[in-house]
């Protein structure tokens, strides 16, 4: 599967929109997505965006930019309360406090999804990698990157998010 080209209506994320990029879950999973009304502000062309369903408190989904197009992925968490030692998460390199980093798996895409394979990865169990690079001062539970810029950071961000989404997406025999 390719990354989708979002349309916006009248400058507008929507619902459908959001839908149409997700490549690792079925239509139906797509369509029970509860799409929080702030991801509707946010730029996913250009910032990763994550949300936890509150519905489903396992299930979590992030749209990766992919040069003008966006990959949405959906994930489970393990279940628990996360990881129980001061963990970084993967992507934003955000060093988090007890129970703030879990182990997330995103089913491939296509086919080798369909057999249950799966990518697993550390996250921030709130999957606001976004708003933790963005972070001036490190604070006892949130600490970024060292030594970069919050451009760094967010520039860092989208190449770690965009591998991460390019091994879902890899087809594997």
């Amino acid at each position: 599967m390719s990354p989708a080209t979002l349309d916006l209506e009248d400058g507008q994320l929507t619902d459908e929109a959001i839908r149409s990029t997700m490549t690792n879950c079925s239509r139906g999973e797509a369509h029970r997505m509860r799409v929080p009304d702030w991801v509707h502000d946010c730029d996913p062309v250009h910032e990763v965006v994550g949300w936890r369903d509150p519905k489903a408190p396992e299930r979590g989904w992030l749209l990766v930019p992919l040069g003008k197009a966006v990959v949405g992925l959906a994930l489970r968490a393990t279940p628990g309360k996360g990881v129980r030692a001061t963990a970084m998460c993967d992507l934003c390199r955000t060093t988090r406090a007890p129970g703030e980093v879990s182990l997330f798996v995103a089913a491939r895409a296509g086919e080798s999804g369909r057999k249950h394979n799966t990518v697993g990865t550390y996250l921030c169990s709130d999957l606001a990698c976004a708003d933790n690079v963005r972070v001036l001062r490190a604070t006892p539970t949130l600490k970024p990157d060292p030594g970069l810029s919050i451009s760094q950071r967010r520039d860092a961000l989208r190449e770690r998010a965009a591998a991460f989404a390019a091994k879902v997406l890899a087809t594997r025999d």
